[in-house]
């Protein structure tokens, strides 16, 4: 629960709210409480969406569909008015985490559990199809856990069986991963009962094995998978396996019925108690549950304090948004606003407070996670940067760095960025370091505008939008994309004119960039007119010595790794010991110093596609302009003289996009302007700024024009900067 804020109501048709559930690009669920004190998920449409009619048709829809269910493992509504100014649903509230949260925090549920939930969301299905509906989206998200068993929620995109005049053709409805292949097809007049049913066949086995049965990764890849691929249902107990397979068949017809399953699944209910769940899930119940009996009688917001502006929305729906970006402070029985900008500072009297004469630059790194080498080293090079500017003679006022550890963890890593979103004094951030902590971040980013600058974090979404989002106005990426990084690192394999047939092997650890790796390598290799040949393989592949045997019988003369640093050891040590002696590529997420010890001398003449320079190496080349080598020397002798060290890969980057910052808003004091994060994402997006590393200018969306990926290859056990990587493919570069 996050507070409300300022702009927020205090109390909706009786239901007085009490904080924010969540919220998103069509509006906002607040927890109300009635006046007999029952407690509701209170769901309010933003104003701009209600003025669309197709919008406010599929709300009443919604409130339809809910009240025409009538089963017990359903949550029931309360009370609703679609034709309110804002429309509004209120729902019984569940204390208890989804489904989705509870397997991400403690992980797969034991067999009975797995049981006890399908039955129950069985019999919620069969209660939907018998009110002649298709739920459309049921998924570990539209699943509460409480102690006396489990709740379907979310019945925005049901519709009745056979409707389809609020549905555009083509168009994919759902969440894929948990989507019917007839649903990921977009065949729209094939969407009946068995959809759900299929949908539950991936819910009990995400259930059971803590993983999709269709993986993860970008939508058009799950849309793919679902369609063509066998799921994996390694690890789903043996005694629901046939029901699993038959829930998961391409045929909807082949598919039983959500009432057979019920049926078929003949444990007792739950009953009134927890003991049907695991106890790490009982005590996360048992917590929230008390916060909930904890929270205090609250008076109505007082008239006449004003209507703040509302918050900024999420780009990305499929993101929980959380309300920290404002600091709410409680004066004279009202609530106040703390602006993020230092010129609305209050103090908690109402008075002006005294001038800022310090600000703030934010990181936003894995410490001490799984990514923490880079992280160190982004904190490193933005903290050279501050010490540089506050050593100025000239600075317009004092900075200092403040730096969240969000440990790699992407379930930590929106509470490490309110950390930083919610402090005043902080104008812009570094970071993020990875993209699942990214992905969990962004909301605080989005909602507080402040601008977060990533000189790692390479997930397409995070500056591209679709054509139901804005536009963003958050990330700066001063690196490509995976998706271009694929297509640079397709054309560096182009130099090598001996290449015809190279493979490529995508796996899945890290499906989500293994895919966009693979998509931007289609690409590259489409320009060239080469026709690779494809593998995909599941993460927990270990034969990579059958699996390469595989590819070189095949004729590959040259090797692609899409994945992560621990497959590629496998895939170094598979072919060195095949006696490959074709050239071997992968991207970012294997690059450094932990790929050279763990492959040993199976390292030797791999390349690698990374958007990093080594900054030894570019203060010797004598390709450069001697004013840049220069600039690059002094940079390496003061990391060397603060650290003891030669700087780290990701260090001069950081540096780099940091100082950017700090001269943008040093000319900003000079125009008589006090640093603001408002209208500081579109002053950066326009710079042309120079570093030591090199140059920097954006594109309309954020993202770094030009090339920005660099080609290493191992020689002798060490890196080897070979140059930057082609912008064109070599064969049409000499045409």
């Amino acid at each position: 629960l996050h507070p409300l804020l300022p702009s927020d109501p205090s109390v909706i048709a009786g239901y007085r709210l009490l904080g924010r559930l969540g919220a998103g690009g069509m509006g906002v669920v607040y927890l109300g409480r009635t006046a007999n004190g029952e407690l509701a998920a209170v769901k309010v449409t933003h104003a701009d969406r209600a003025d669309q009619p197709d919008f406010r048709a599929r709300f009443r829809r919604e409130v339809e569909a809910a009240r025409r269910v009538s089963s017990p493992w359903a949550v029931p509504v309360t009370g609703a008015d679609p034709d309110a100014p804002e429309p509004w649903m209120a729902t019984a509230f569940v204390a208890g985490p989804s489904l989705g949260e509870a397997v991400a925090a403690h992980g797969a549920l034991p067999g009975r559990s797995v049981r006890l939930l399908g039955r129950a969301v069985a019999r919620a299905l069969a209660a939907v199809h018998a009110a002649g509906l298709v739920h459309r989206d049921v998924k570990p998200g539209n699943v509460l856990l409480a102690v006396d068993g489990p709740r379907l929620i979310d019945f925005g995109i049901a519709r009745a069986t056979g409707e389809t005049a609020l549905t555009a053709t083509d168009m994919v409805v759902g969440t894929p991963g948990f989507l019917a292949p007839e649903q990921a097809e977009a065949r729209t007049d094939a969407v009946g009962p068995a959809a759900d049913v299929f949908a539950l066949g991936c819910l009990l086995a995400y259930a059971a094995t803590g993983r999709p049965p269709f993986g993860t990764g970008t939508p058009d890849a799950l849309l793919y998978r679902t369609v063509h691929d066998a799921p994996d249902l390694t690890g789903v107990p043996e005694e629901l396996l046939d029901l699993v397979r038959a829930c998961l068949a391409k045929d909807p017809a082949a598919r039983p019925t959500a009432a057979e399953i019920g049926m078929r699944l003949v444990e007792d209910a739950p009953g009134a108690a927890a003991e049907w769940l695991p106890a790490p899930v009982v005590r996360t119940i048992a917590e929230r549950s008390a916060r909930m009996l904890a929270l205090p009688e609250i008076d109505a917001t007082a008239p006449g304090t004003g209507t703040a502006e509302p918050p900024k929305r999420s780009r990305r729906g499929f993101l929980l948004l959380a309300s920290g970006a404002a600091v709410l402070a409680a004066g004279g029985g009202a609530l106040a606003v703390r602006s993020a900008l230092g010129d609305d500072d209050k103090k908690g009297d109402g008075k002006a407070a005294p001038p800022r004469t310090t600000w703030k630059i934010g990181v936003l790194a894995d410490l001490s996670g799984p990514a923490g080498e880079i992280g160190r080293a982004q904190e490193r090079g933005a903290r050279l940067a501050v010490e540089r500017f506050n050593a100025r003679e000239d600075k317009p006022f004092a900075l200092e760095l403040k730096v969240s550890d969000d440990r790699g963890d992407r379930n930590a890593a929106l509470e490490a960025a309110r950390r930083l979103t919610t402090d005043p004094g902080v104008v812009a951030v570094l970071g993020p370091t990875s993209d699942d902590t990214g992905q969990s971040a962004l909301p605080a980013f989005e909602e507080s505008g402040l601008p977060l600058l990533t000189t790692s974090a390479g997930f397409n979404l995070f500056t591209r939008r679709d054509e139901q989002s804005p536009r963003n106005a958050t990330v700066l990426r001063a690196m490509p994309s995976h998706l271009m990084g694929g297509a640079y690192l397709a054309f560096a394999v182009t130099l090598l004119p001996a290449v015809r047939k190279p493979g490529v092997l995508q796996e899945r650890t890290d499906d989500q960039y293994s895919w966009l790796l693979v998509r931007g390598i289609q690409f590259g290799f489409g320009q060239a007119k080469i026709a690779p040949h494809y593998r995909v393989v599941p993460a927990h592949a270990r034969d990579y010595r059958r699996i390469l045997g595989e590819m070189i019988d095949a004729g590959m003369d040259a090797y692609v790794h899409c994945g992560v640093r621990e497959t590629a050891v496998l895939a170094a040590r598979a072919l060195a010991g095949l006696g490959f002696t074709g050239p071997r590529f992968v991207g970012q997420h294997a690059f450094g110093p932990a790929f050279l010890k763990e492959a040993g001398p199976a390292a030797e003449n791999w390349f690698f596609g990374v958007p990093v320079l080594d900054p030894l190496a570019r203060e010797k080349d004598t390709k450069l302009k001697a004013a840049d080598r220069a600039r690059t020397a002094g940079f390496v002798a003061a990391h060397r003289k603060r650290y003891g060290a030669p700087p780290a890969y990701y260090t001069g980057e950081s540096y780099d996009v940091v100082n950017m910052v700090l001269d943008r808003l040093a000319r900003n004091a000079k125009a008589g302007r006090p640093p603001a994060r408002k209208g500081l994402w579109a002053q950066l997006r326009a710079e042309k700024y120079t570093g030591v590393m090199g140059g920097y200018s954006f594109d309309e969306y954020g993202d770094l024009s030009g090339v920005g990926t660099f080609v290493y290859g191992v020689r002798n056990g060490a890196y080897t900067s070979i140059g930057a990587a082609p912008a064109v493919p070599a064969n049409l570069a000499k045409a």
